[in-house]
């Protein structure tokens, strides 16, 4: 078990530092003059892990649904793949945010639902095979999704203070930290599972202490950031939240999907990865001089915390709906 390990890190660590000169380009000459181990290694190494622990527990059948359950998986594609990024923009829009904090908000509608989105449906007496097929596909989407929507949001909202972004270095960065690292989960899946089942547990561990660091540092960061700004960035992070969760209730019962997929589906479309959304902010745009992350980090960094916060009236009602 040591030496599979030893293999399973040795392979992140590999792909976090062919990631970070990827995106070097992105930075501006005194970022790159000035190294920074937390967004050049940490945040690339946490979330390739977190990707890992995701594909840990996946197998080729949970991409199935796809074709077994075309309609229910329809309705959240569509809600997290076109629906969120609209609410997101005009969301970004009408509560006036800041070019860096709009473009956050942006990423952060862009990112897949990861390993959270997949527990909480557990909780709240979803689908969870189902749930686990949409983080499973819109992770590998989000590799083509992102980067252009990004691009997109870039010279909408920050015109020409924005810097430059190279759209396929970033889709290759997030195939080297995403995809690649669920493939590697998945392929221990597939040729040990008995070694799968015996490291999943703590490894879903490690990953859960990993993001709960990762979005405390990203908000002690840009704490004064937060500050000012929260009168407007903390209602659009909550309001995106609830927004996404009711339309992707809404969407499912009114295509008259079982309650208890259409629960799946609303936690898939209001429930993203932040963990994503803090590294890529970070890659595209480098830290302000004493600061460890990037302002585009920060949307997705208070958006990890106060979806709990917001979620939690909704699983009560889910779990209580179960149990009647």
């Amino acid at each position: 078990m040591r030496n599979h390990a030893l293999a399973v890190i040795s392979a992140l660590v590999l792909l976090s530092l062919l990631a970070s000169p990827t995106m070097a380009e992105s930075h501006d000459a005194e970022a790159e003059e000035e190294s920074n181990v937390i967004i050049d290694v940490v945040l690339p190494l946490s979330l390739a892990y977190i990707m890992f622990s995701l594909g840990l527990g996946l197998t080729g059948a949970d991409f199935g649904l796809v074709l077994t359950e075309p309609k229910a998986f329809a309705i959240g594609l569509t809600n997290q793949m076109l629906v969120l990024p609209a609410v997101g923009f005009a969301i970004a829009t009408a509560v006036g945010l800041s070019g860096e904090l709009a473009v956050g908000l942006m990423i952060l509608a862009c990112c897949p639902g990861g390993v959270t989105s997949n527990i909480l449906a557990k909780l709240a007496g979803g689908d969870t095979a189902l749930s686990i097929s949409y983080t499973a596909v819109v992770s590998v989407a989000s590799v083509i999704t992102l980067p252009l929507i990004v691009g997109f949001s870039m010279d909408h909202f920050m015109g020409s203070a924005a810097p430059d972004i190279d759209i396929v270095g970033l889709g290759i960065t997030m195939f080297l930290l995403t995809t690649v690292p669920v493939l590697i989960g998945m392929g221990i899946r597939r040729a040990i599972p008995a070694r799968a089942d015996s490291i999943e547990p703590i490894v879903g561990k490690v990953a859960a202490g990993l993001f709960v660091v990762i979005v405390l540092a990203a908000i002690a960061s840009e704490f004064q950031t937060l500050m000012d700004n929260i009168g407007t960035l903390g209602p659009a992070v909550i309001l995106l939240n609830v927004l996404m969760l009711g339309i992707g209730w809404k969407s499912a019962t009114m295509l008259d999907l079982s309650e208890v997929r259409a629960t799946t589906v609303a936690i898939e479309s209001g429930i993203q990865n932040a963990t994503v959304g803090i590294t890529v902010g970070g890659l595209i745009l480098a830290p302000a001089a004493g600061a460890t992350l990037s302002t585009l980090s920060l949307p997705a960094g208070v958006y990890g915390v106060l979806m709990y916060i917001v979620i939690a009236p909704f699983l009560y009602w889910r779990i209580t709906a179960a149990q009647a």
